[in-house]
C-alpha cells in the first residue's frame, strides 16, 4: 500500500490529499534512516514513521496493512503509537493558553496592550 493511502486509512490525516501533501513537503520521515518519504513509498510491516501534524511530532509503527479506511476503534490493530506522553501534554498546554481572557466591560486592548500580548505569546 502507498504511504499516503496508509496514513489516510489509519486516520492520521483527514484526506488522502492532505497525507500526500505532508509526504511531499517532508513532514513524514522513516525513523530508522531519518529520510523524507514520497507519497508513493510502499509501506511494510514493522516500519516506523515520524510525522509532523501541525505542532504534534508523532511516531507510529506499522502493525498490518488495512484493506480500506478503517473506523477509529479499529486503528489500534493496524498501528502502534510510540509518541511520548510529554508530546501530548505539550500540545494540551499549548491549546489551553492559546487564547486570552479579558474581564467583561474592559473593552478591546489598546495598541500597546496588543503588542505586549503578542510579544508574550509568540516570543
Amino acid at each position: 500500500m502507498r504511504l499516503d493511502k496508509y496514513l489516510w486509512a489509519v486516520r492520521l490525516y483527514k484526506t488522502r490529499a492532505l497525507a500526500a501533501e505532508a509526504c511531499a513537503s517532508g513532514r513524514v520521515k522513516l525513523t530508522a534512516e531519518n529520510r523524507e518519504l514520497k507519497p508513493s513509498h510502499e509501506v511494510k510491516i514493522g516500519e516506523r514513521f515520524t510525522l509532523n501534524i501541525d505542532q504534534l511530532h508523532k511516531e507510529v509503527e506499522v502493525l498490518s496493512i488495512p484493506p480500506n479506511r478503517v473506523g477509529a476503534p479499529l486503528v489500534q490493530g493496524f498501528m502502534i503509537d510510540h509518541t511520548p506522553p510529554e508530546e501530548y501534554e505539550r500540545i494540551q498546554l499549548t491549546r489551553r493558553y492559546a487564547y486570552e481572557v479579558r474581564d467583561r466591560g474592559v473593552g478591546r486592548p489598546t495598541k500597546r496592550e496588543r503588542r505586549e500580548i503578542e510579544d508574550f505569546k509568540y516570543k
